[in-house]
Protein backbone atom coordinates (compact mmCIF):
# COMPACT_ATOMS: atom_id res chain seq x y z
CA UNK A 1 0.00 0.00 0.00
CA UNK A 2 1.17 3.58 -1.10
CA UNK A 3 1.54 5.94 2.07
CA UNK A 4 -0.64 9.25 1.43
CA UNK A 5 2.79 11.24 1.99
CA UNK A 6 3.80 9.54 -1.26
CA UNK A 7 1.05 9.96 -3.69
CA UNK A 8 1.49 12.71 -6.56
CA UNK A 9 -1.81 14.39 -7.17
CA UNK A 10 -2.22 14.53 -11.25
CA UNK A 11 -0.67 17.68 -12.56
CA UNK A 12 -0.25 18.83 -16.10
CA UNK A 13 3.36 18.10 -15.25
CA UNK A 14 3.14 14.63 -13.81
CA UNK A 15 4.63 11.98 -16.00
CA UNK A 16 2.26 9.29 -15.05
CA UNK A 17 -0.78 11.64 -16.00
CA UNK A 18 -0.86 14.83 -18.29
CA UNK A 19 -4.79 14.87 -18.48
CA UNK A 20 -4.26 15.83 -22.42
CA UNK A 21 -6.65 14.09 -24.90
CA UNK A 22 -4.93 12.63 -27.84
CA UNK A 23 -6.67 10.78 -31.38
CA UNK A 24 -4.88 7.82 -32.27
CA UNK A 25 -5.01 6.13 -35.61
CA UNK A 26 -2.83 4.63 -38.20
CA UNK A 27 -2.97 3.24 -41.78
CA UNK A 28 -1.89 -0.23 -41.21
CA UNK A 29 -5.08 -1.24 -39.27
CA UNK A 30 -6.59 -1.36 -35.84
CA UNK A 31 -4.63 -4.56 -35.12
CA UNK A 32 -1.82 -3.73 -36.39
CA UNK A 33 1.73 -4.05 -33.95
CA UNK A 34 2.74 -0.29 -34.41
CA UNK A 35 -0.67 1.12 -33.32
CA UNK A 36 -0.46 -0.89 -30.11
CA UNK A 37 2.95 -0.05 -29.32
CA UNK A 38 2.22 4.31 -29.62
CA UNK A 39 -0.86 3.26 -27.18
CA UNK A 40 1.24 1.95 -24.67
CA UNK A 41 3.94 4.61 -24.81
CA UNK A 42 1.15 7.59 -25.31
CA UNK A 43 -1.02 5.58 -22.22
CA UNK A 44 0.95 7.92 -19.41
CA UNK A 45 -0.16 11.44 -21.06
CA UNK A 46 -3.94 11.30 -20.86
CA UNK A 47 -6.74 10.39 -22.21
CA UNK A 48 -6.23 8.14 -25.61
CA UNK A 49 -9.38 7.88 -28.20
CA UNK A 50 -8.45 5.46 -30.73
CA UNK A 51 -10.22 5.43 -34.05
CA UNK A 52 -8.30 3.53 -37.20
CA UNK A 53 -8.85 1.19 -40.26
CA UNK A 54 -10.03 -2.13 -39.48
CA UNK A 55 -7.71 -3.59 -42.06
CA UNK A 56 -4.69 -2.14 -44.03
CA UNK A 57 -5.03 0.96 -45.73
CA UNK A 58 -1.93 1.54 -46.67
CA UNK A 59 -1.12 3.63 -49.75
CA UNK A 60 -4.76 5.06 -49.45
CA UNK A 61 -3.54 8.91 -49.04
CA UNK A 62 -5.81 11.50 -48.45
CA UNK A 63 -8.74 10.18 -49.98
CA UNK A 64 -12.33 9.32 -47.56
CA UNK A 65 -15.47 7.50 -48.06
CA UNK A 66 -18.01 9.59 -50.03
CA UNK A 67 -20.36 7.87 -52.22
CA UNK A 68 -21.54 5.69 -49.61
CA UNK A 69 -21.66 4.42 -45.65
CA UNK A 70 -18.56 4.94 -43.23
CA UNK A 71 -19.56 1.74 -41.03
CA UNK A 72 -17.84 1.83 -37.58
CA UNK A 73 -17.85 -0.54 -34.71
CA UNK A 74 -17.33 0.45 -30.97
CA UNK A 75 -14.86 -1.82 -29.89
CA UNK A 76 -15.10 0.52 -26.20
CA UNK A 77 -16.27 3.91 -25.14
CA UNK A 78 -13.23 5.32 -26.66
CA UNK A 79 -11.92 2.85 -29.10
CA UNK A 80 -13.87 2.27 -32.64
CA UNK A 81 -13.07 0.27 -35.68
CA UNK A 82 -13.86 1.61 -38.96
CA UNK A 83 -14.25 0.00 -42.44
CA UNK A 84 -12.81 3.26 -44.11
CA UNK A 85 -9.76 5.62 -44.79
CA UNK A 86 -7.38 7.01 -41.98
CA UNK A 87 -8.98 10.44 -43.23
CA UNK A 88 -12.32 8.81 -42.48
CA UNK A 89 -10.72 8.05 -39.23
CA UNK A 90 -9.65 11.25 -38.27
CA UNK A 91 -12.89 12.90 -39.14
CA UNK A 92 -15.08 10.64 -37.26
CA UNK A 93 -12.88 10.67 -34.10
CA UNK A 94 -13.37 14.37 -34.07
CA UNK A 95 -17.21 14.41 -35.68
CA UNK A 96 -18.31 11.24 -34.33
CA UNK A 97 -16.31 10.00 -31.46
CA UNK A 98 -15.31 13.18 -29.81
CA UNK A 99 -18.60 15.23 -30.90
CA UNK A 100 -16.62 18.00 -32.63
CA UNK A 101 -14.26 18.66 -29.63
CA UNK A 102 -10.86 18.54 -30.76
CA UNK A 103 -8.13 17.02 -28.75
CA UNK A 104 -4.82 18.05 -27.74
CA UNK A 105 -3.18 16.37 -30.39
CA UNK A 106 -3.28 13.83 -33.05
CA UNK A 107 -0.74 11.13 -33.77
CA UNK A 108 -0.51 9.01 -36.65
CA UNK A 109 0.98 5.07 -36.73
CA UNK A 110 3.53 4.10 -36.10
CA UNK A 111 3.66 2.92 -39.31
CA UNK A 112 5.20 -0.33 -40.42
CA UNK A 113 7.93 1.29 -43.04
CA UNK A 114 9.07 4.61 -44.12
CA UNK A 115 6.99 7.38 -45.14
CA UNK A 116 10.43 9.39 -46.86
CA UNK A 117 10.43 11.64 -49.32
CA UNK A 118 7.78 11.25 -52.47
CA UNK A 119 6.19 8.45 -50.14
CA UNK A 120 4.06 10.90 -48.23
CA UNK A 121 1.43 11.71 -51.23
CA UNK A 122 0.81 8.03 -51.11
CA UNK A 123 0.83 7.50 -46.99
CA UNK A 124 -1.99 6.96 -45.53
CA UNK A 125 -0.42 7.51 -42.06
CA UNK A 126 0.75 10.70 -43.23
CA UNK A 127 -2.53 11.88 -45.00
CA UNK A 128 -3.92 11.42 -40.91
CA UNK A 129 -1.84 14.14 -39.72
CA UNK A 130 -2.67 16.19 -42.13
CA UNK A 131 -6.07 16.27 -41.62
CA UNK A 132 -6.20 16.59 -38.23
CA UNK A 133 -3.96 19.75 -39.43
CA UNK A 134 -6.81 21.13 -41.54
CA UNK A 135 -8.86 20.30 -38.44
CA UNK A 136 -6.98 22.96 -36.69
CA UNK A 137 -5.26 19.77 -34.44
CA UNK A 138 -1.59 20.01 -33.66
CA UNK A 139 -0.71 16.55 -35.58
CA UNK A 140 2.48 14.13 -35.76
CA UNK A 141 2.80 11.34 -37.98
CA UNK A 142 5.48 8.31 -36.75
CA UNK A 143 6.87 5.88 -39.25
CA UNK A 144 9.81 3.41 -38.49
CA UNK A 145 11.90 2.65 -41.56
CA UNK A 146 12.17 -1.47 -41.37
CA UNK A 147 10.54 -4.27 -42.75
CA UNK A 148 11.48 -6.89 -40.30
CA UNK A 149 12.19 -7.22 -36.84
CA UNK A 150 10.34 -3.90 -35.72
CA UNK A 151 12.17 -2.11 -32.57
CA UNK A 152 8.81 0.09 -32.13
CA UNK A 153 9.85 0.95 -28.54
CA UNK A 154 13.72 2.15 -29.24
CA UNK A 155 12.45 5.93 -29.50
CA UNK A 156 9.60 5.58 -26.98
CA UNK A 157 11.31 8.20 -24.79
CA UNK A 158 11.52 10.63 -27.86
CA UNK A 159 8.11 10.47 -29.19
CA UNK A 160 6.46 10.46 -25.68
CA UNK A 161 8.86 13.76 -25.19
CA UNK A 162 7.68 15.89 -29.15
CA UNK A 163 4.27 14.40 -28.18
CA UNK A 164 4.31 16.60 -24.83
CA UNK A 165 6.78 19.21 -26.95
CA UNK A 166 3.94 19.60 -29.59
CA UNK A 167 1.14 19.88 -26.97
CA UNK A 168 2.85 22.30 -24.53
CA UNK A 169 4.42 24.74 -27.53
CA UNK A 170 1.71 23.93 -30.50
CA UNK A 171 2.85 23.71 -34.21
CA UNK A 172 2.77 27.03 -36.27
CA UNK A 173 -0.26 27.76 -38.50
CA UNK A 174 -0.96 24.68 -40.95
CA UNK A 175 1.87 22.62 -40.00
CA UNK A 176 2.29 19.37 -39.28
CA UNK A 177 5.33 16.39 -38.34
CA UNK A 178 6.00 13.74 -40.06
CA UNK A 179 8.56 11.62 -38.44
CA UNK A 180 10.84 8.75 -39.58
CA UNK A 181 12.44 6.58 -36.96
CA UNK A 182 15.53 4.42 -37.76
CA UNK A 183 14.75 0.63 -36.63
CA UNK A 184 17.52 0.17 -34.59
CA UNK A 185 18.35 0.00 -30.89
CA UNK A 186 18.47 3.35 -28.92
CA UNK A 187 21.80 3.20 -28.01
CA UNK A 188 22.28 2.98 -32.17
CA UNK A 189 20.24 5.77 -32.70
CA UNK A 190 22.79 9.07 -33.41
CA UNK A 191 19.99 12.04 -32.93
CA UNK A 192 17.43 13.69 -34.67
CA UNK A 193 17.44 16.36 -37.33
CA UNK A 194 15.26 18.17 -38.39
CA UNK A 195 15.14 18.10 -42.14
CA UNK A 196 13.43 18.67 -45.27
CA UNK A 197 11.84 15.94 -47.45
CA UNK A 198 13.95 14.07 -49.87
CA UNK A 199 13.94 13.18 -53.62
CA UNK A 200 12.45 9.20 -54.25
CA UNK A 201 12.88 7.56 -57.31
CA UNK A 202 10.30 4.88 -57.69
CA UNK A 203 11.19 1.62 -60.30
CA UNK A 204 7.47 0.59 -60.85
CA UNK A 205 6.01 -1.74 -63.07
CA UNK A 206 3.01 -3.54 -63.82
CA UNK A 207 2.64 -7.17 -64.23
CA UNK A 208 0.01 -9.12 -66.58
CA UNK A 209 -1.73 -12.12 -65.75
CA UNK A 210 -4.77 -13.74 -66.96
CA UNK A 211 -7.59 -15.82 -64.46
CA UNK A 212 -9.10 -18.59 -65.29
CA UNK A 213 -11.89 -17.53 -67.13
CA UNK A 214 -9.64 -15.42 -69.83
CA UNK A 215 -9.58 -12.10 -68.71
CA UNK A 216 -6.40 -9.87 -68.31
CA UNK A 217 -5.91 -7.81 -64.60
CA UNK A 218 -2.22 -6.47 -63.42
CA UNK A 219 -0.42 -6.26 -60.58
CA UNK A 220 1.33 -3.15 -59.46
CA UNK A 221 5.02 -4.18 -59.08
CA UNK A 222 8.85 -2.89 -59.24
CA UNK A 223 12.18 -3.05 -57.87
CA UNK A 224 13.12 -1.55 -54.17
CA UNK A 225 13.08 2.30 -54.38
CA UNK A 226 16.10 4.29 -54.23
CA UNK A 227 16.29 8.23 -54.01
CA UNK A 228 18.44 11.27 -54.65
CA UNK A 229 21.49 11.31 -52.34
CA UNK A 230 20.96 15.10 -50.87
CA UNK A 231 22.19 16.49 -47.12
CA UNK A 232 19.72 17.60 -44.62
CA UNK A 233 16.91 15.38 -46.08
CA UNK A 234 14.57 13.12 -44.50
CA UNK A 235 16.87 10.16 -46.08
CA UNK A 236 20.17 11.59 -45.38
CA UNK A 237 19.00 11.59 -41.67
CA UNK A 238 17.95 8.08 -42.24
CA UNK A 239 20.78 7.03 -43.44
CA UNK A 240 23.17 8.50 -40.78
CA UNK A 241 21.09 6.64 -38.06
CA UNK A 242 19.32 9.76 -37.32
CA UNK A 243 15.83 10.30 -36.51
CA UNK A 244 14.06 12.63 -39.59
CA UNK A 245 11.61 15.37 -38.65
CA UNK A 246 10.16 16.96 -41.48
CA UNK A 247 7.79 19.77 -41.04
CA UNK A 248 4.89 19.99 -43.68
CA UNK A 249 1.80 21.78 -44.90
CA UNK A 250 -0.68 21.86 -47.20
CA UNK A 251 -0.50 24.24 -49.32
CA UNK A 252 1.09 23.24 -52.59
CA UNK A 253 1.54 26.76 -54.37
CA UNK A 254 4.76 26.84 -55.83
CA UNK A 255 5.62 30.28 -55.23
CA UNK A 256 8.57 30.43 -56.75
CA UNK A 257 6.79 30.19 -59.60
CA UNK A 258 3.90 31.88 -59.85
CA UNK A 259 6.06 35.33 -61.27
CA UNK A 260 7.35 33.53 -63.88
CA UNK A 261 4.30 32.00 -64.85
CA UNK A 262 2.29 35.00 -65.10
CA UNK A 263 2.41 34.95 -68.50
CA UNK A 264 0.16 32.39 -69.43
CA UNK A 265 -2.57 34.95 -68.13
CA UNK A 266 -2.12 36.72 -71.40
CA UNK A 267 -2.66 33.70 -73.16
CA UNK A 268 -5.93 34.55 -75.17
CA UNK A 269 -9.60 33.20 -73.94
Amino acid sequence: MVARSNRVAPTKNNVYFMGYKILVTNDDGIGSEGIKALIKILKPLGELFVVAPSKEKSAAAHSITFNGPLKVKFLNKKTVEVEGTPTDCVMFGVYGLLNYKRPDLLVSGINNGANLGDDITYSGTVSAALEGSLLGIPSIAFSLVGKTNHKYYSASKFIKNLCKFVIKNKLPKNTFLNVNIPNLNKDEIKGVAVVKQGKRIYKDSFIREIDTNGNTYYWLRGEEPSYVKEPDTDFYAIENNMIAVTPLHFDLTNYSQLKCLKTIEKIKI
